[in-house]
């Protein structure tokens, strides 16, 4: 895939995740703004329930006082009905649906010889007048009660009016009817601003906005209203409460998140890995076709018979077959470092080891190819503890690439100086391989250790390799549960690789 294609997805991907991330902000924003007007809608309306309630249970009382007072049972008479129609004649309506009526005769009634009135006549006559007066009792009393409570009522303090307690239970009640089972704080105000009651102390001063009010008595003249205000402190909890199922929609925009941003660097990633694979296969196969054609041709100069009769340079194509079989294995040896890295964890055969003793072997061997290029190799062993569980093949490997790359990268003019040091730090041991080279850039320093990276070094190609060195050995320091890292010498000149192994 090309990288055009790659950043075109990733925009395309980018794009429907941000479209996708408004419109869950906006989403949260409407449910939360109708959230809060649907519970403030329901307050206001139980505040408003909780006001009729005190209105009528006022009513009631004043009524019942009244009735009292006039010597007259109210609550009896309130359940029936008095209708006075304008032609005169009297309906009484009670709940048990008794009804009596006067309508007007076509003929007049027949009077008795002794020109005494019907019974039934006279008892009905009797019957409205009995209601007739209770009528106008009950509406004397309305009266009253009405009076009372456009003028009276209004002077008295609220305190006398309200029962702070029995309305703090109503508030209560009428909440917990409505679904809102939150703590609240509910204070009386009076007529002159004052609060006359407070059914909890609260530590800090609520903000006004979350703060409701109601009218206590709505009838009351402007002057003298009396209100209620209910203030929830925890009302926060019952908005996290009502859009908990929000929570996993947030978390899977989360994890859509990363893993569209740990796609994209894969992807990336996987591109480069596969530029530099295609890159190390082009270079290993013109590297396998050199020593192949050298001992190719070699072999067929053998077959030549006046060979056999010139010892010098007979011996001349034995050694160069020799050479390039050599050199053969190398790449042969490389291509199984890269097969190193196929595996999770390498398999090794640990024992015991003196990384002491081991450096000093090493270093005698390698000694020959560093006074060969020109150069010393000195080792100091200042380690007390030395001792580490290792295997030696993949230690030893790991020592040699280091030091080759210091003979292969030093500078041509400068006598080549490599020095090998061990000490201790805590329970590990350091090993530190330092040269005199040509250095590496600090932004390249981290990325040396990536396989099939190589340092750019512009036109020039004068070392030949395929990026596998120093991975391979940052791979056998972490199987052996160490670690390395690389830094610069002095004024960036040179390269100090620096091992840290577990000891025993």
């Amino acid at each position: 895939m090309k990288k055009s294609a790659i950043w075109m997805l990733a925009g395309v991907m980018a794009f429907a995740f941000i479209g996708l991330l408004i419109l869950q902000v906006q989403y949260i924003a409407t449910i939360t703004k109708t959230n809060n007007e649907q519970f403030v809608s329901n307050v206001r309306r139980c505040l408003e329930n909780v006001s009729r309630e005190i209105e009528r249970e006022e009513v009631k009382a004043t009524m019942e006082y009244f009735s009292i007072a006039l010597g007259t049972d109210f609550m009896r008479i309130q359940n029936q009905t008095i209708i006075v129609d304008t032609s005169g004649v009297y309906q009484s309506f009670s709940r048990r649906e008794f009804q009596y009526s006067r309508a007007p005769q076509s003929t007049p009634p027949q009077r008795s010889p002794d020109n005494r009135k019907p019974a039934i006549i006279e008892a009905s006559e009797k019957y409205q007048k009995e209601y007739n007066n209770r009528y106008f009792r009950l509406k004397a009393i309305q009266e009253d009660v009405t009076n009372f409570l456009l003028y009276n009522a209004p002077q008295m303090p609220v305190d006398q009016r309200i029962d702070f307690i029995d309305l703090n239970n109503l508030v209560a009640a009428e909440f917990a009817n409505n679904g809102l089972n939150l703590p609240f704080v509910l204070w009386v105000i009076n007529n002159y601003g004052e609060a006359v009651y407070q059914n909890v102390p609260v530590t800090k001063k609520p903000p006004g906005s979350k703060i409701l009010t109601q009218v206590l008595f709505p009838n009351d003249p402007i002057s003298k209203l009396n209100y209620v205000k209910v203030y929830f402190p925890t009302r926060n909890d019952y908005w996290s409460e009502s859009v908990s199922y929000l929570v996993p929609s947030i978390a899977f925009s989360l994890i859509l998140l990363v893993t569209f941003t740990i796609t994209i660097f894969i992807i990336f990633r996987q591109k480069k890995l596969s530029e530099m694979k295609t890159d190390f296969v082009n270079n290993m196969t013109h590297e396998l076709k050199t020593p192949v054609s050298t001992i190719s041709i070699a072999a067929q100069m053998m077959k030549d018979t006046d060979i056999s009769k010139s010892p010098d340079l007979f011996r001349h194509i034995s050694t160069v077959i020799n050479d390039e079989t050599k050199r053969l294995g190398f790449l042969v040896e490389k291509v199984l470092q890269m097969s190193l890295f196929e595996n999770q964890k390498a398999t090794l055969k640990l024992k015991e080891l003196d990384i002491n003793d081991l450096i000093a072997n090493v270093a005698n061997i390698f000694n020959i190819k560093v006074e060969k290029s020109g150069g010393t190799l000195d080792i100091d062993l200042e380690a007390d503890h030395s001792a580490i569980y290792a295997d030696e093949m993949h230690i030893t490997n790991m020592l040699f690439n280091l030091m080759d790359n210091a003979v292969k990268y030093r500078r041509e003019t400068v006598p080549l100086r490599l020095v090998v040091r061990t000490r201790n730090e805590g329970e590990k041991v350091l090993i530190a391989v330092e040269d005199n080279g040509i250095g590496i850039k600090k932004e390249n320093l981290k990325k040396v250790f990536d396989r099939f990276y190589r340092v750019p070094t512009g036109n020039i190609h004068n070392v030949k390799g395929f990026g596998l060195g120093l991975a391979y050995v940052r791979k056998v320091a972490e199987d052996h549960h160490g670690s390395i890292r690389a830094e610069n010498g002095s004024g960036n000149i040179g390269t100090t690789f620096i091992i840290s192994l577990p000891t025993i």
